[in-house]
């Protein structure tokens, strides 16, 4: 079973367009669209993001979204604890005193202290938080930066603009239930 689920990634492959200003103020369901993704599931990310002050919403017709701090200042960890919430790797079930050698009367010695399959697995867990804390949004985008040809930003770019201006562009929509 997954602890950091999909809706991490897909708010960091999100979150990546945001990284160059130039790409305007996306919508989140231009970003979803973007990348072949579902608007609804990606909706559902970016209002964590805002609560955590990651982004920041833009009102208005070309209202979307833009990064409330520098990309360096952003780490992984702040994105999953954003979305995912501080949930631990494991979840200690406590069985070392369910042995049936001990009859339902676990002896001291047994359950003392923290369980060691406890203490690793909490020691996995802070290596792991170290280390996506150590990782930030503008090193993830200097390598897909690196590994796209340098046409792509600018199309993406572009198709972010059009997609803007033709939120701008658009008759407003009637609220349902107005004739």
């Amino acid at each position: 079973m997954a602890h950091i689920t999909n809706s991490v990634e897909y708010g960091i492959h999100c979150l990546l367009w945001l990284v160059d200003p130039a790409s305007g103020q996306p919508s989140s369901r231009d970003l979803a669209e973007l990348q072949g993704i579902s608007p609804s599931f990606v909706a559902k990310i970016f209002p964590k993001l805002e609560k955590a002050g990651i982004v920041q919403a833009a009102a208005g017709v070309r209202g979307g979204y833009r990064l409330a701090r520098l990309p360096t200042d952003i780490s992984v960890l702040d994105i999953v604890d954003a979305i995912e919430g501080h949930k631990p790797l494991f979840d200690c079930q406590e069985i070392r005193d369910r042995c049936a050698v001990f009859e339902n009367d676990a002896p001291g010695w047994a359950t003392a202290g923290v369980c060691a399959i406890h203490a690793a697995m909490l020691r996995a867990e802070q290596a792991m938080r170290e280390s996506l804390a150590r990782e930030t949004l503008a090193e993830i985008a200097a390598v897909v930066e690196r590994k796209a040809p340098k046409s792509f930003p600018v199309e993406v770019r572009g198709w972010l603009n059009e997609r803007t201006k033709g939120r701008a562009t658009r008759p407003p929509m009637k609220p349902p239930g107005i004739p």
